[in-house]
């Protein structure tokens, strides 16, 4: 195997991977929670811990990964993966398994932000060969969150709840081995110092913000939400303040005068806070509201993230002439009308009655995935792929936590009287919300118009 074709089979893997451990806990939850006798809270909390882990750590890892060696991080998130998982296998008790989440969410950024920084290293932007690699990327995305939950319905049935997470742990160190063995290394011509204060007051920041979010979802008129929100706030505003006045920043900050750096981020963050929150909910309703099974949730799951595969791929055949910026833009809106199809649910409706709403919104979400995997690489300086990967992806995982705290807060108030009757009509007032997130995403992408060059005029 050629090293372009081996850096994108591990660049693919890697990210479904990522993402198949990710959705982990939405199939095996409820056997988890009767084994380690975890609670409401608790079980909020592990379904959101791995968020937490990713959102903290993909910029800076990605950022390590262009100055230290992307194969060499790479290798070290596979490694943390493969022992967050055994630690995950082994819990006790919820708490256990909550850490475990979270240090399984350092190992996958690392996996998600060096496969783009290696990607963009081989496969240069605005080649036709990047466009098939961002696609790759961005079917791996849809693959991961496809299969992540049959794959571990499959051995809960057959193991039982651990099973998901020792199959994780072999995986990631096949995956190390094999990235070791087959993957060129590849890092900035111009490697910068660590940005050792960066790296610190970033985690502290977004770990305060997220895990304010989650405790929220409870109450946020409670004293230690707030703090937890306020400092993750103001660390980040220290942030900002410090990479402003680095010689050489984690992040910087120019970037977000770059038209092309801004629409990928906000796209990244509409997605999140839009179809992906939709998505994530949505095992709920059908199960709680229409009192249907996991299986089916995880099977409507597949309509949109499966139809997102085959969408991703095919994008590479879309004319060259369309820009991100307008597949950005478009994608999110047909997203929108996808939806928008999903308003109106009633309690006695049937779970296949949101199927065509699923694929449309999945058909659209394969192209947006496919142009996010390459506008997040392509909108940085050369050499700082891996950054640009973090960057777009926190983003999109910052903005999942936001979006799936909305509508879990919206759609499960008191004053609803709880019961299936409650959460559906929770969710119809919730999802305009959501709606709005994500066609607020496709204007605001479309306005990050590229800047003129004017040439001057000349007498003769």
């Amino acid at each position: 195997m050629s090293s372009p074709r081996a850096t994108l089979a591990v660049a693919g893997t890697a990210t479904f991977l990522a993402l198949v451990v990710f959705t982990t806990p939405l199939a095996t939850l409820p056997s988890t929670a009767t084994a380690l006798g975890a609670g409401p809270e608790a079980q909020a909390w592990i379904l959101s811990s791995m968020s937490i882990g990713l959102g903290v750590a993909l910029l800076s890892v990605g950022a390590l990964g262009d100055d230290l060696g992307r194969r060499r991080v790479l290798v070290l998130g596979a490694a943390v993966l493969a022992a967050a998982s055994v630690l995950s296998a082994l819990a006790p008790n919820a708490l256990v398994l909550v850490v475990a989440r979270i240090l399984q969410g350092l190992g996958a950024a690392a996996l998600v932000a060096c496969s783009q920084g290696l990607l963009g290293h081989a496969f240069p932007a605005g080649t036709p060969e990047a466009r098939t690699a961002s696609s790759v990327w961005g079917a791996s995305l849809g693959a991961g969150i496809a299969a992540g939950p049959f794959l571990s319905s499959g051995l809960d049935r057959v193991v039982g709840w651990t099973g998901a997470y020792w199959a994780a742990a072999a995986g990631a160190v096949v995956l190390a081995v094999v990235t070791h063995r087959l993957v060129p290394e590849s890092r900035a011509a111009e490697p910068r110092p660590i940005d050792l204060p960066g790296v610190l007051v970033l985690a502290a920041g977004l770990a305060a913000l997220l895990a304010g979010l989650v405790e929220g979802r409870a109450g946020f008129t409670r004293p230690g939400v707030l703090a937890l929100l306020a400092a993750g706030v103001l660390l980040l505003a220290l942030f900002v303040v410090l990479e402003r006045r680095r010689a050489a920043p984690m992040l910087d900050m120019a970037l977000f005068g770059s038209p092309a750096f801004v629409a990928a981020t906000v796209g990244a963050l509409a997605t999140g806070m839009g179809i992906i929150s939709t998505t994530s909910f949505l095992p709920t309703v059908v199960e709680r509201g229409l009192g249907s099974t996991a299986l089916v949730g995880a099977l409507l799951l597949l309509a949109w993230s499966g139809t997102s595969v085959v969408t991703a791929l095919l994008a590479r055949r879309l004319p060259a002439a369309w820009s991100g910026r307008l597949l950005l833009a478009g994608g999110l809106l047909v997203v929108a009308c996808g939806q928008l199809l999903l308003l109106g649910l009633a309690p006695d409706d049937g779970p296949l009655s949101l199927v065509p709403a699923l694929v449309i919104a999945g058909a659209a979400s394969g192209i947006v995935n496919s142009a996010l995997g390459r506008e997040a690489v392509a909108s940085v300086p050369p050499g700082r792929g891996a950054m640009g990967g973090g960057a777009n992806n926190t983003a999109r995982y910052v903005g999942s936590a936001i979006g799936t705290t909305v509508i879990a807060v919206v759609a499960t108030r008191p004053s609803l009287g709880g019961g299936p009757a409650g959460l559906v009509a929770g969710w119809n007032d919730a999802l305009p919300l959501l709606i709005g997130f994500s066609l607020l995403g496709a204007v605001a992408v479309a306005a990050c118009r590229p800047r003129r060059v004017r040439t001057p005029v000349t007498t003769g």
